[in-house]
């Protein structure tokens, strides 16, 4: 039985993960676990609600099989049919782009801050095909809400005076849940190689067949505390898992991490996107660095949402309540995510 003082509008923080992976990490870091309530109809996402901090969280996860920026834009439209949701985190893995400006290693994590003329996400594989056959990426895609702007900018200064403490969150995942110390944690830095650009992966999953000297030197970090990286994020439907390809774009747009659905969400739920870095996005790519990039990933929403004070979250309705009121229906429209 839900707790009499709470209903779905106390619920205005949404979170979104792809992957089970991710929500597992995400759903460990709660303070505090609360039970369900009836959906709306039509809804038929699985959510589930807790608090962290001092705010109350509901987190919805993408069916298992399904990635993109479609799925995702469906999550997020069912998840403001049930919840009067004001602004939302997309938390889980990503691919880095390392380079000499972002030295980005497995396991740090990725923040999507509006830099130069994008908003934070960029979606890298729409456009058109203009003169001479070349791609032009079009459209654009709104800001985070300026409360998590604003977020952003406390953390940040949090982080050049105290440093943040995503170990201390780490450490709590695995006190809430003590099976997830064996898999969720830091791999190894022997484990994190940076091959070249134009070194395409050779062998089965691992790299033990792919040849040491095409591996990137880079100088030894003192500890393997993650750190944290800001900037525009590249989102598409399809995996990016080449090199080559992944530095142009990265260089045309700015961008310093690959994903597969923060796109379809930036204008019908504003949000923050929240990425570990698992992989390079090159073709050396693996899965065993996934679950500890996800648990960074978690654990820096945990702290974000730390910073934001509770009287930032203030009384609106469902979606669904305003359409019903104003059409006739619940029914929500299908919502264009592209400028073209």
């Amino acid at each position: 039985m839900a707790h009499p003082s709470r209903t779905h509008k106390d619920y205005q923080i949404g979170i979104i993960c792809a992957l089970t992976t991710e929500k597992a990490a995400m759903v460990a870091m709660l303070d505090e676990s609360h039970p369900g309530f009836k959906k709306e109809d039509r809804d038929d996402n699985d959510y589930t609600l807790g608090r962290i901090g001092v705010h109350n969280v509901v987190i919805a996860c993408l069916p298992a099989g399904l990635t993109g920026n479609g799925p995702a834009a469906i999550i997020a439209i069912n998840m403001r049919r049930s919840f009067p949701i004001k602004f939302g985190l997309m938390v889980g893995i990503g691919g880095g782009v390392p380079s000499k400006k972002d030295d980005i290693r497995l396991g740090d994590v990725v923040v999507s801050q509006p830099t130069g003329s994008h908003g934070g996400v960029v979606q890298w594989d729409f456009g058109k095909t203009g003169k001479g056959g070349m791609f032009q990426r079009t459209g654009s895609l709104d800001k985070p809400p300026r409360v998590l702007l604003h977020a952003l900018q406390s953390l940040k200064e949090r982080e050049i005076t105290d440093g943040i403490d995503l170990e201390a969150s780490l450490a709590l995942m695995v006190q809430n849940k003590p099976r997830m110390g064996e898999t969720y944690r830091h791999q190894g830095a022997d484990q994190d190689q940076l091959f070249k650009a134009t070194y395409d992966h050779e062998g089965d999953e691992t790299c033990d067949e792919c040849d040491p000297n095409s591996i990137v030197w880079r100088r030894a970090r003192s500890d393997s505390t993650p750190k944290i990286h800001y900037g525009n994020i590249a989102s598409g439907n399809e995996v990016m898992k080449h090199g080559t390809t992944r530095d142009v774009i990265a260089k045309e747009e700015g961008v310093i991490c690959f994903e597969m659905e923060a796109a379809g969400l930036m204008d019908s739920f504003r949000c923050l996107v929240i990425r570990g870095i698992c992989d390079y996005a090159d073709s050396h790519k693996n899965t065993i660095w996934q679950p500890y990039a996800a648990a960074t990933a978690a654990a820096y929403a945990k702290e974000l949402l730390s910073i934001i004070p509770p009287q930032e979250i203030v009384p609106t309705k469902k979606a669904a309540e305003v359409l019903l009121k104003s059409t006739g229906t619940p029914d929500l429209p299908r919502v264009g995510v592209y400028d073209t």
